[in-house]
């Protein structure tokens, strides 16, 4: 995998295409990322690379991470689908920690990830994941908000010990999830919010979430 500083090489190159091929500066790369240059300046002395932001980038722009990642072009991955994840981002939608949000959707841009770069990040073989926002703070310290995090849509046992993605009539929520007789327990890491119980009936488990990548900010 690249450096932080040649993959910054690589994104002024597709800014510039979009500025007319004026010269782009570190400067303009941090702002395309919604990073703070005093905080994207030290990222690049530690060689500290920003996934969640450059996720987004990629998505919105339709630019493989693998060519930015790996210098990997499209017919390579055709030849090695073994060796990746198949992502779905759904970078529109936001799985609340606190007060609900919106409904699952089927709008998504799908990304293949190296297993390389994902690691051990969702700790199964599962290679069909989608990857959504967190927003609220009632799942940290375990989820910060901001962060994007990995769900197994065919993991619905809420019988093992886990956080999962919920619908219910107030929206999507990302907590610990326990069945009590004929009603669900929405259980939050942040001890400052209660417990919510709801029918069974009132709520649909979209999946399980199986790792996640933390906001820089």
């Amino acid at each position: 995998m690249l450096e932080l500083s040649e993959i910054i090489e690589k994104l002024k190159d597709i800014i510039s295409e979009s500025t007319l091929n004026k010269k782009v500066f570190d400067k303009d790369v941090a702002t395309a990322l919604n990073i703070p240059q005093s905080t994207f300046a030290t990222m690049k002395k530690r060689n500290s690379i920003p996934y969640q932001e450059i996720l987004e980038f990629c998505a919105t722009k339709k630019i493989s991470l693998n060519w930015l990642f790996f210098d990997q072009a499209v017919d390579m991955l055709k030849e090695e689908t073994d060796k990746f994840f198949q992502v779905r981002y759904f970078a529109n939608i936001r799985a609340s920690a606190g007060g609900g949000s919106e409904v699952w959707g089927e709008s998504y841009e799908v990304i293949k990830l190296n297993s390389r770069m994902v690691g051990d990040i969702s700790g199964t073989g599962r290679k069909d994941l989608d990857a959504i926002h967190i927003l609220g703070d009632s799942m940290e310290p375990t989820l910060a908000e901001g962060s994007v995090v990995f769900v197994d849509r065919e993991d619905l046992d809420i019988s093992k010990k886990g956080i999962f993605i919920a619908s219910t009539p107030s929206g999507l929520f990302i907590k610990r999830i326990r069945e009590i007789d004929d009603m669900i327990e929405l259980i939050s890491d942040n001890k400052i919010y209660p417990a919510e119980l709801l029918y069974l009936d009132e709520v649909i488990i979209i999946g399980k979430v199986v790792g996640n990548i933390e906001s820089v900010l």
